[in-house]
Parts: C-alpha cells; sequence; structure tokens
C-alpha cells in the first residue's frame, strides 16, 4: 500500500490538531510533524510545505497565502482551511454535496479551499434552490446562524472556559457578532449559491462547545415556484439522495422535539449535516445543523483529501 506524506500548516490550532486526531491512525498515511520551536521558521516550513503529498493549511488568511507562496513543489496538494481562497475560481470549492461538477472539480484539483462552516450550511439549503428556479438569485435572503464557541478560536475559547468573571461578564447570554454586517463567510455564500448580492447574515456565538444551527426564511409569495413545507422537503431528498453525509429530516419532526425546541447540537462529532423544513402556507424555514468542527472544518478538509485520493 502506498503511503501518502501529509503536513498540517498550523497544528497548534483547533482545526489543525482535530486533522491530526484524524490521520495519525490511518495505515495509508504518514503524517510529518515539525520541531514545535521550528515552526516559525520560514525555511523549516518551506522543507516541509514542499516534501509533502498533501498539505493542510490552518492558519490566518494572509499566513496561508504566505504558505501557498513557498510551495515550490508542482505535485504538492494544498487543502486551505482558511477564508484566503473561496472565492477564486482557481481553486475547488471543498463542498461535494453542491453538484457533480462541484465533486468533479475538487478530485481532479491541486488546490481546494475547505468551506466555512456558516457557508457550508447556507449553501447546502440555497444553492439548489437558486441552481433549480425556486427562488430567484435577486431574492432577498436572511440568514440567521448559531454556533458553539470552538469556532471562534483558541482566544474565545480560553474566554469560554475562563474562570475569570471578566473574561466571562459579557458571553453569559448568547451573543450576536459581526454587528457591521460584514463577516468574511459573505463572499462565499454569494458565490457558491449564485445570488446577485450577499445574504443579509447575522451570527451569533453561545456556551456550548461545538454544534451549528443555521437558518434561512422564506417567503411563500416571494417564491418563483411557489412551494409548501412538503414540496421542499421532497426536493431536498432527491436532490442530495445519493449524498451519504447529508440527512433530510422528516416532515413534521418537531413532533418529537423534547420540550418542543430544536438544539444545536444534533450532527455533533459527526461529519453529517441535517436540512429540516417547518412552516406554514405563508411562510417557511428552511435549517440545515451540523459540527463546526465537522462537516464545518476538520471532517470537511479529511473528505476533500479522501476525494482527492479517490
Amino acid at each position: 500500500m502506498k503511503k501518502y506524506s501529509v503536513y498540517v500548516d498550523g497544528q497548534e490550532g483547533t482545526t489543525g490538531l482535530e486533522i491530526n486526531d484524524r490521520l495519525q491512525k490511518r495505515e495509508d498515511l504518514e503524517i510529518l510533524k515539525i520541531d514545535p520551536e521550528k515552526r516559525r521558521d520560514i525555511k523549516e516550513r518551506e522543507k516541509f510545505l514542499n516534501n509533502a503529498d498533501f498539505v493542510f493549511l490552518c492558519l490566518p488568511d494572509d499566513a496561508a497565502r504566505e504558505a501557498v507562496s513557498l510551495i515550490k513543489n508542482p505535485a504538492v496538494k494544498i487543502i486551505d482551511a482558511s477564508t484566503a481562497h473561496r472565492t477564486d475560481d482557481l481553486w475547488a470549492y471543498g463542498l461535494p454535496e453542491l453538484s457533480r461538477d462541484y465533486r468533479e472539480k475538487i478530485k481532479g484539483s491541486a488546490r481546494v479551499s475547505v468551506p466555512g462552516c456558516y457557508p457550508t450550511g447556507f449553501n447546502i439549503l440555497v444553492h439548489p434552490l437558486v441552481k433549480n428556479g425556486f427562488i430567484t438569485p435577486d431574492y432577498p435572503l436572511h440568514c440567521n446562524a448559531i454556533s458553539g464557541y470552538s469556532g471562534g478560536g483558541k482566544k474565545l475559547i480560553s474566554m469560554y472556559e475562563s474562570d475569570s468573571d471578566e473574561d466571562r461578564k459579557n458571553l453569559n447570554s448568547p451573543c450576536y457578532y459581526a454587528l457591521k454586517l460584514n463577516h468574511k463567510h459573505l463572499p462565499e455564500m454569494k458565490k457558491h449559491s449564485n445570488l446577485a448580492a450577499e445574504p443579509f447574515f447575522t451570527p451569533i456565538v453561545a456556551g456550548f462547545y461545538r454544534g451549528m444551527t443555521v437558518t434561512v426564511p422564506i417567503h411563500v409569495n416571494l417564491m418563483n415556484k411557489k412551494s409548501t413545507v412538503k414540496d421542499l422537503l421532497e426536493f431536498y431528498g432527491e436532490y442530495y439522495g445519493d449524498e451519504k453525509a447529508v440527512r433530510i429530516a422528516p416532515l413534521n419532526c418537531e413532533d418529537n422535539f423534547e420540550l418542543g425546541f430544536l438544539n444545536a447540537e444534533s450532527c455533533v462529532l459527526t461529519d453529517d449535516i441535517e436540512i429540516l423544513v417547518f412552516g406554514n402556507d405563508r411562510q417557511i424555514l428552511l435549517v440545515s445543523r451540523l459540527d463546526n468542527l465537522g462537516k464545518g472544518a476538520s471532517g470537511a478538509a479529511v473528505q476533500n483529501m479522501n476525494i482527492m485520493l479517490s
């Protein structure tokens, strides 16, 4: 069995640590580990970046761009978990469930950008509706989402898990953020759902570690194809029928919710994404649930590598 070498640049961060955990037991991979004291040494990093079959970039955007510039070996395949290349047409966008074209581009590419967690939930819901004419590209979309605090990285995790009253004083309730309405995920939400404008996006972080719910409300009278909750559930079931990672909740699934509440943690510790649809004859609520560190980050990164290896 051929062994492929893998290097995770940014292996000390939340995403990098989980990618390493997922890969270290695989017999088909050799995990390259840089000396922690040399991980900021550009020459040492350059050596690892150019000697691996696969490189995962788990870095801030500027550092990810720098890492790409250091790779001179054309045989190296890069999987970037940052925001840096998600709207770059020279990179494959790593959400294979969207269509056969997306999957085939990932499979044939040496440069793959891992989607953001929120856009994964949003695009899974919206991309098929625009593609199939249920809503037009200029539909005035709003997206509200809530995530566990692990999505904020080490700094936010330390604040939520701190014993300091000073650190936690503003985190006792779920908190809206990105209040200037310019969240860095907006460009990929627009591009990969083929929208005329960015959606109105209001993210929330709350005091649970991992898990995410993404919601998109739809006014039936503004739809290009007037549809019911049942119609949309059947459509999603057909569209994603062959995708093992996508689960479609049954009609009236809210009847089984404990206390009548929809929680954000049903897909935690899985790489699945669940689609739910609620509403009435006037308004419909589209919902996706996923693990922000699974299908929303590390799980998606590894999934893309597996497709590239297939």
